[in-house]
């Protein structure tokens, strides 16, 4: 049996998008699980129904207002391609003063799943005997990781987890469901290999948005929001580290061969800016990397 995991990374799901396709509709590549988190959890349950171009469709076209009803970024786009990202002090201040625990709000993430995942999709997906779809939660209330089957919910239930997966808190909404809150995946597992291997998979193909190596001298933090996602930033990549080592640790004593494809460099400081041309190339990089590594 044959497992993809896809690990969080926020925009640059579009550069998994791109190794998806190639592995899929190229390499012809056939999987009998699709694990993801965060952006992850996204982009596998269209790939588990090998409709990669309304997905890639999606991925390539989404903007700050398809993700935010209330965007706590204030975001400047240099002449030179750069991109200065700050807090929105005015949104942020409104959110406080409404007693709201987040900065900001992604409810429009929340429609956009929806119309990107229909209810016939839904179904062709959780019909699908042969395949099985996970996506990757983190139950703050209960300080557990938990795993969501497509198999097991409702659609509105299942576009709920796949929402409450790429949640990244506190920037992004924080939802209570079933009694309790819950967050982005990648909080507790940034690359949920170890449930590939859980569910017997012998080879995983495992699309990690890091490079495999990091030598990052970051610049001084030059405000508030610098230091947020520096912190988060680092605490992720942590995570993620673990999360690779205990499951290369777990795949050697049951004889499972894991393929990692890994970003071949740092593609962004800020996995929460879209811009569908940057976007569109990333996909298209995605592709021609997967094109040129798989064997």
């Amino acid at each position: 049996m044959r497992a993809l995991v896809i690990s969080g990374g926020g925009n640059k799901g579009a550069f998994a998008g791109g190794i998806a396709q190639y592995l899929l509709q190229d390499a012809k590549r056939e999987y009998d699980f699709f694990v993801g988190t965060s952006t992850g959890s996204l982009l596998i349950p269209m790939l588990s129904i090998g409709e990669v171009e309304r997905l890639r469709e999606a991925y390539t076209t989404v903007n700050q207002h398809d993700i935010f009803n209330i965007n706590p970024f204030h975001i400047k786009r240099m002449p030179d391609g750069q991109i200065n990202v700050s807090i929105n002090h005015f949104n942020t201040f409104i959110q406080f003063l409404k007693g709201r625990k987040t900065f900001g709000e992604s409810k429009n993430l929340r429609k956009l799943i929806s119309r990107t995942m229909t209810e016939e999709d839904f179904e062709r997906i959780r019909n699908n005997k042969n395949k099985r779809v996970i996506v990757t939660v983190s139950n703050l209330s209960r300080n557990v990781v938990e795993y969501k089957y497509a198999r097991d919910h409702t659609y509105e239930d299942f576009c709920d987890w796949i929402w409450l997966s790429a949640n990244l808190v506190p920037f992004m909404s924080l939802i209570v469901k079933n009694g309790s809150e819950y967050a982005d995946g990648g909080f507790g597992n940034l690359v949920p290999l170890q449930e590939a291997i859980n569910l017997g998979a012998k080879v995983i193909d495992v699309i990690v948005l890091n490079p495999r190596i990091r030598q990052v001298v970051k610049p001084m933090s030059r405000n508030a929001f610098n230091v947020i996602t520096s912190s988060m930033d680092f605490m992720l990549t942590q995570i993620g580290q673990d999360d690779i080592f205990i499951g290369l640790l777990e795949s050697r004593y049951t004889d499972v061969e894991v393929n990692f494809f890994h970003t071949p460099r740092k593609l962004t400081d800020n996995s929460f800016v879209f811009f569908p041309d940057v976007m569109k190339a990333w996909w298209e990089e995605g592709y021609q990397y997967a094109r040129k590594v798989v064997k």
